[in-house]
């Protein structure tokens, strides 16, 4: 599936186009609560989920008191939000629990997170919920410039992990450990996020957006900065020790960043994929060794998520 700002496209592994939803609309990221229920960002504050052999509008910002001007930007099914309910990230660095029952709230332990005021973006505007993942009984929430927060407890409370200026573009779990793609590399840590590692090796430059689990092997993505440039894809070992290229079937760069979110893939390895700046996507089904492209002229992408 991609998520594109005219509607979520869905592919098979031939190319071949699928049935097309939110048709017309925004869509700002997909994720799911089971392989068969999934839930979306629309047209920047609405939350959708599918209902049947189609999708409903369950909540939106518009309707929560003290959200005026934030934008969802990232959502995931996590202990943190309620049974049959999804998490939501936004702008402005919040969090909003939605729960079946279409009630929407704020997530008020995450407003009080300890470091919260030393939270920043390189460019001077407020930092923002970027990513979200879980492992085990532990959920984390990436905020941009922010680090990764950490809860234990369902959402009760959220401890910091990373140092803020790792400056964190996506994080990820898989494999007993946590990931952190970010600007100076992948940062990995196999405690739960209490001691981090930072592994570069291999890379051809250090900027990274996205990073994916795929059965034994972990995918990266890297390029020379945030505007893009010679952008590339990477395999490892899921300790990211060292990094080696994925060539096969792909171009000698892209040209802009493979970006966070437009990189996915089964846990157990069977697929992969991912989308371009350029609009393109790409699947593979040997754990990043080749790749195929499966379409393009698609615009931008802004998710990419596969589907067994």
């Amino acid at each position: 599936m991609a998520a594109t700002p005219a509607a979520l496209l869905t592919f098979d592994l031939e190319g071949n186009p699928g049935r097309s939803a939110l048709e017309g609309h925004h869509v700002g990221t997909v994720a799911p609560e089971t392989w068969e229920r999934l839930w979306a960002v629309v047209d920047g504050r609405d939350i959708w989920r599918t209902e049947g052999d189609g999708w409903g509008r369950v909540a939106s910002l518009a309707d929560l008191a003290g959200a005026d001007n934030l934008e969802a930007l990232c959502l995931a099914d996590t202990r943190a939000n309620p049974l049959g309910g999804i998490l939501v990230g936004t702008s402005r660095a919040r969090l909003v629990r939605v729960t079946e029952q279409r009630e929407i709230e704020f997530v008020e332990a995450f407003d009080l997170a300890p470091g919260r005021d030393r939270w920043y973006t390189p460019w001077g505007g407020p930092p923002d919920t970027r990513t979200i993942s879980e492992d085990r009984e532990q959920v984390y929430v990436n905020v941009h410039v922010g680090g990764i927060l950490r809860s234990r407890d369902e959402g009760a409370t959220w401890t910091p992990t990373i140092d803020i200026h790792a400056d964190v573009h996506q994080v990820a779990t898989g494999g007993g450990r946590v990931y952190a793609a970010g600007a100076h590399g992948l940062s990995v840590s196999q405690d739960g996020g209490g001691s981090w590692r930072l592994r570069a090796e291999g890379l051809h430059a250090a900027y990274c957006r996205a990073v994916a689990v795929c059965g034994p092997r972990l995918l990266l993505t890297a390029s020379t900065g945030p505007s893009g440039g010679k952008a590339a894809l990477y395999s490892s070992n899921l300790d990211g020790e060292r990094f080696e290229r994925c060539r096969a079937g792909l171009p000698e760069w892209f040209g802009g960043n493979i970006d966070s979110l437009c990189l996915d893939a089964l846990p157990k390895g069977e697929l992969a994929a991912f989308g371009s700046d350029a609009g393109e996507l790409y699947s593979s089904t040997d754990q990043g060794r080749s790749w195929t492209r499966v379409a393009g002229g698609l615009g931008r992408i802004t998710r990419v998520l596969v589907l067994p």
